[in-house]
């Protein structure tokens, strides 16, 4: 068998390459795969929003490109997270007229939209505290026109520890797809904060937590923040009336 002689520079370099190559190769092999938080192992799946319950779902998108999840509650009402509408950048809450609705939003298209008209923040929330002040953390938006009937729209209803639920909305990593857990649980109650191991990440805030009651399912709360393992918080509805809280108008 014959060899081929290689100069001894030629050696050098395919032996550093060779290095280098190897050392990338070990580097991806420990690499420790990305966890998004609130995901950890939970198993998340396509939903379709054209069937229940999940018609009210819907992403909230503003002219500046923020998004969220959002969902109806009355016929031109809908609600997501107060945090989805803050502009941190200027101190202060988007223009409600820069805020779309886009009911049913499936890789590029919906049933319906609508712009709001005004918004209305919990009086308790304090975007500069957002994780002090989390149990306001909910935002009513009004939108130009109906989009629903009023048969089309879920009870509200009061979470337990142990009811079984499921939550859905536009996740950073599937933007243009509903993602869900449909098999998760709450955990516990913490005065208006429902705490869940449902499987979800940002872009899910401002999400319907649905839970089951007698066989229904019904709105237990707004989806707001996601833990770094598996789950997150939702919040619950207080009883206080819009007088009560802060109107934000164009």
């Amino acid at each position: 068998m014959s060899h081929i002689m290689l100069p001894l520079r030629v050696l050098r370099r395919v032996s550093l390459v060779l290095l280098i190559l190897n050392s990338g190769a070990v580097w991806m092999a420990q690499a420790a795969p990305v966890v998004l938080p609130g995901v950890g192992q939970g198993a998340r799946h396509v939903i379709d929003v054209s069937h229940e319950p999940w018609r009210l779902l819907g992403r909230v998108q503003t002219e500046l490109g923020a998004r969220c999840t959002g969902f109806m509650v009355a016929p031109s009402v809908i609600m997501t997270a107060a945090h989805c509408l803050w502009r941190a950048e200027v101190a202060n809450f988007i223009q409600p007229s820069s805020v779309h609705f886009m009911l049913g939003y499936d890789t590029g298209s919906w049933r319906a939209t609508a712009r709001a008209v005004r918004f209305v923040i919990a009086s308790a929330y304090d975007p500069f505290h957002p994780l002090r002040t989390s149990q306001a953390d909910r935002a009513t938006v009004i939108l130009d026109h109906p989009l629903v009937t009023t048969r089309e729209l879920l009870p509200i209803v009061t979470a337990v520890p142990g009811d079984s639920a499921m939550l859905a909305g536009y996740q950073q990593d599937r933007k243009e797809l509903a993602m869900g857990d449909l098999a998760c649980h709450v955990i516990r109650v913490r005065g208006q904060l429902v705490d869940h191991d449902c499987a979800a990440t940002r872009g899910v805030s401002g999400a319907p937590l649905l839970v089951q009651k007698d066989g229904k399912w019904g709105i237990a709360g707004i989806d707001v923040t996601a833990r770094e393992g598996l789950g997150g918080t939702a919040v619950g509805f207080a009883s206080e009336s819009v007088s009560d809280e802060t109107v934000r108008t164009k």
